[in-house]
This record gives C-alpha cells, structure tokens and sequence, in this order.
C-alpha cells in the first residue's frame, strides 16, 4: 500500500520518517550485517541501525502518544494529528534525536544519531512555524553532515560519513519542496555509496559497500517515501559476494593481533570542558572514537584493549552509565583464520533479561544468555531478538522477568521464530521467578517438558520488591510520600514505612504466612547492610523449616528482591 505523502517537515512527517526508517531496516538488516567489514568485521551494523532507530521511534510515539492523552476531546470528535491537537516539530525532532542518542548502538549507530541531532537542531531553531519546506530540509541535512564529521575523531572517507557528505550536496542542488529535496539527497547518497570500495582498501578487498552508508540511504529512502507516498527502488549498490565478505575481511587481515580487543559504549552525563578533555584521553587509548550529543548526554563510543581505562575516563568526566562492553571474540576481524573454528547452533539456550549487574552474573553461570536492563531503561524487543540470536540456538526459553516487557518479549519471539529458532517465552514477572525457573532447567530433557518444569517452577514462586518512592502518589496500601519505603507483593503495594528492615521484614512475614520452603533476597546496592542479616535471622527464628539463600544484585533498582517458593 503507498504511503500517504507529506507536503511539509512537521511533527507528522517526523513520525512517520521514523516509522518507515524502522520498516526499512528491518528488512535490509540482514544484507547490511552481511556486508560489515568496516573498521570492524563483526557483521552487527544493520542490527545496530535498526535498534538505534527502533529508540528513536520509540521517544517519537511517547510524545505523540503523551499529547493525545492531554489534548484528547471530550465531545466525541476526532483530535488533530498534528497543530494546537498534537506535539510541535521541535518536539517530535527532539525526541527523535533523544531516543536515537540514548539508543544508540555500535560505530554506525552512534554516528547516525548524531546525524539526526544536527537534522533535530536546525529544525527545533525553527520557532516562527511549525513546519519546514524544502529550504529548511537542505540546511537540515548540511548541518548533520558536518556535525557528524565532528562527532568522529578521525574521518576516514568511503564511510557513512562521505555517503552523509554526498546527499547534503545533491540536496544543495535541489530546488522545490521537500520531496524533491529528500529524492536529490538519495540519489546523491546511493551514488556515494558505490563509490564507496574505491575509497576504502578493505571494502575494495571484500568487494563491498560501506555497510553504514548502506544503511543512511535505507534511512534517506525512507524520507523520499515520507514525502512521494512511494519508496524508490531498492539500494543499487555493488556486493558481490555478500555472504563471504566477513570471512574475506578476516582473511585479509590474518595475523593481525593489533587490533583493540574491546567495543566500549556508555551514555555520559557531563560539561562541554570534560567531554574535550575525554575526547583525547580516549583517543589515546584506542580507535574508532566516536562521541556525539550535547546539553548534558553523550553518548560515547570506542574500541580499546583496555575496557577499564575507557569506563574510569568517563567516570573522571562526569557520570557514565547504560556501559556496555564487548569483547571481538571468534569471527572478528582481529581473529586469525585458524582460530575462527566453525561455530555449531546448541540445542537449547536460556535468554533472561536482568536488572542489575550481580544477577547477571548469577544467570551467566548457571548457563543463561543475559540482557542487563537498567532501572527505568527497559530493553527494546530488537534487543531482546539480537540476545536471542547471540545464544546461537535451535530452541530458546525466554524469561522477561518483568510484567511490562511482557509485550515486547512476545514480539522478540514471534520475530525470532521466522528466523527458525523455536522459542518459549515463560511470562515470569521478576528475577526472583526467573532463578527458579533456571534451577530446574534441563537441557537433556523435551523441550516441552522443560518448558512446563520452567513455567511451573516461576509460577510457585511468589515474588516481592522493597523500593523507595520517588513522589507522592496514591497505592493499594494508602497514600506514599516521596522517600518513603515501599513494600510490594506481586506487583501490589501492601506496605509503607520510614525503615527498610522493617518493611521488608512485614512482606516477609505476609509472604510466609501462605507457607514456603525457601527464601531469596537479593539485595542490591543500596540497601542496608544489615537487611540480610535481620531477615535471616528472623526465618531462622520462626519459620524453622524454611531456607534462605542471599544473592547480590548490584544496580538493579530495587532495594531487595524476594522470592518465596
């Protein structure tokens, strides 16, 4: 079906650019991992792209979604999509730019964000409208270009860069409105991008295109659809030998122990001054720096050998956080050809989502592959599938461990299952479940029947969180005022007070009441010392046939989890 077209740049395009973008990618993810050979061979930057998009489309539809709650009519009638009934353009660009910084994934992905805030600046600066025509478009995209470079350490042509560079000079040729705009900066980008292998020794050696670039025009075909109703053809671009080009790269470079063993991502809370200063500490500890935002956020990006080094950077500038690091194991560009032994699918894998850094440290030895999500930062469905995809498995049981990812944890399998891997998702509703769960897993047995065993195990074991409230609000217990300790019960507030070991000693004893044979707490950084220490106490005291175990949470949000099987 096409695409109803937009006549100008405002808030409804936005959304619907975001929402096509995603589309797009979706479908070319594949061919894009495929062709990844540039600065590292890991074959994850269509995946990084999509999921850097899928945030920001996210951040777009809270907004839309939070004025249709505030601006809904109360006679009955239809509200605005768009004006005095719907978000502004700097609204909808900047929650774009927003979620695509806090999203951001890989090399590609955090440069792409960054293209978006220069788009989000020019188009937010513009207050006498809210809309753009083609002019303001043109001026958009020449900025992202060139804050982009600047976001980059070290530019490097033949990259996403030069294919950024390319579509805002076609569309400084363009005239008219903004489709013809949009149209001349894809056609500017798609030629860029076949040039792109005579630019770059190892995208000529692989015979492939800039993966990156790869994805801008997907993105800039997007925006032509945004504006015509109709997607222009697909991305004409030479790969010959598409699903060889990795295992080339990594051939090529084949004795090469040079290379930084670590990709260190983190979104930092900082000044201007510290952020320069971090700049140069991390470039002389390794490549492919990127660091893009402003107003407060970063979002940074490097490879490096020393990972620590990277993270006590950020923590000298300001206030790192969402760190993730991996390390190039097999198949990366700096594994020889001799090491990278073909890698055989497992029967079966766990995949769990974790709050806090202890747990999943838990999770991991015992088997599972682990998701860490950190508090009020829920993970995406593309991340839950890439999770999916990296326990390299025939058949998947997937446990969310929390009762609002139940949705996305649904979609993350249904979209894992047309990849052929059999999955099972158990709805457990926290970590607490998920132990249990993971305790009588057995991989030697029916899938079906460790499936039931896993459900049956979660089900028998209620859980419970003690919290502190951030405001004043009303519960199932009465009402809370910002700082007090929240004591809940599946998922229910059922208690309030002022001390932490006394409420959780109270859900204990609620919880206890109904019977049980075992205990755990999981405590997580900020909680008291002596917690465990009381409530063990207290089991041991009057519950006389009941067990504890402890574990440590580390960040995981709550201040103490429980289970009671």
């Amino acid at each position: 079906m096409a695409q109803v077209p937009q006549r100008f740049f405002d808030a409804l395009a936005v959304r619907t650019w975001c929402g096509l973008s995603l589309a797009a990618l979706g479908r070319a993810r594949e061919e894009i991992d495929a062709i990844n050979v540039y600065p590292v061979a890991d074959g994850d930057t269509g995946t990084n792209l999509y999921l850097t998009v899928e945030s920001a489309v996210a951040a777009v539809e809270a907004v839309f979604a939070a004025h249709e709650v505030d601006e809904a009519p109360r006679d009955g009638s239809e509200a605005p999509r768009n004006g005095a009934g719907g978000p502004s353009l700097a609204d909808a660009v900047g929650a774009m730019a927003h979620g695509a910084l806090i999203g951001a994934r890989g090399n590609s992905g955090t440069i792409l964000a960054q293209l978006l805030r220069g788009m989000a600046q020019v188009l937010a600066a513009r207050s006498d409208n809210d809309h753009t025509a083609g002019h303001g478009l043109q001026r958009a995209l020449r900025h992202a270009a060139a804050s982009a470079r600047q976001a980059v350490a070290h530019p490097v042509e033949g990259t996403v860069l030069t294919v950024a560079s390319a579509a805002a000079d076609a569309a400084d040729g363009a005239g008219g409105d903004c489709a013809e705009v949009a149209r001349a900066a894809y056609e500017g980008a798609r030629a860029a991008l076949a040039a792109t292998p005579g630019q770059l020794a190892a995208l000529e050696r692989a015979g492939v295109v800039d993966a990156g670039g790869h994805g801008l025009v997907t993105v800039l075909a997007a925006l032509v659809e945004t504006f015509t109703g109709r997607a222009p053809g697909p991305v004409a671009a030479p790969h010959a030998r598409v699903e060889s080009a990795v295992e080339e790269q990594c051939a090529a470079e084949e004795g090469d122990e040079n290379g930084p063993a670590f990709e260190v991502i983190y979104l930092l809370e900082a000044e201007d001054a510290a952020v320069a200063r971090l700049r140069q500490r991390l470039d002389a500890l390794g490549d492919s720096l990127v660091v893009v935002g402003g107003d407060g956020l970063w979002n940074v990006h490097v490879h490096v050998d020393d990972a620590g080094a990277a993270v006590e950077a950020g923590v000298e500038a300001g206030r790192p956080y969402r760190i993730r690091i991996t390390h190039f194991g097999h198949g990366d560009a700096h594994t020889t050809k001799a090491e990278r032994p073909a890698r055989e699918r497992a029967q079966r894998a766990v995949v769990a989502v974790v709050p806090g850094e202890g747990l999943a440290a838990l999770y991991t030895e015992a088997g599972a592959t682990t998701l860490l999500a950190r508090p009020g930062e829920p993970p995406a469905s593309g991340e839950l599938v890439q999770a999916v995809r990296r326990a390299h498995a025939r058949e998947v049981v997937l446990l969310p461990n929390d009762a609002e990812l139940r949705h996305t944890a649904a979609a993350a399998a249904e979209q894992a299952r047309t990849e052929g891997i059999r999955v099972a998702l158990i709805p457990t509703r926290s970590a607490v479940q998920g132990i249990a769960a993971l305790a009588v897993h057995e991989s030697e047995r029916r899938f079906d029947e460790d499936v039931v065993a896993m459900t049956s195990a979660a089900g028998a074991t209620r859980h419970a969180e003690v919290t502190v409230a951030e405001r004043q609000s009303w519960t199932t217990a009465g009402i809370c005022q910002a700082g007090d300790v929240l004591g809940l019960i599946d998922g229910d507030v059922a208690v309030i007070g002022a001390d932490v070991s006394q409420v959780a000693a109270t859900v204990l004893d609620r919880m206890l009441s109904a019977g049980g044979e075992l205990v755990t707490l999981v405590l997580g950084d900020e909680a008291p010392e002596s917690v465990a220490d009381h409530l063990e106490a207290r089991v041991r005291e009057a519950y006389l046939a009941v067990d504890t175990v402890v574990y440590r949470g580390g960040r995981q949000g709550a201040l103490l989890l429980v289970g009671v099987e």
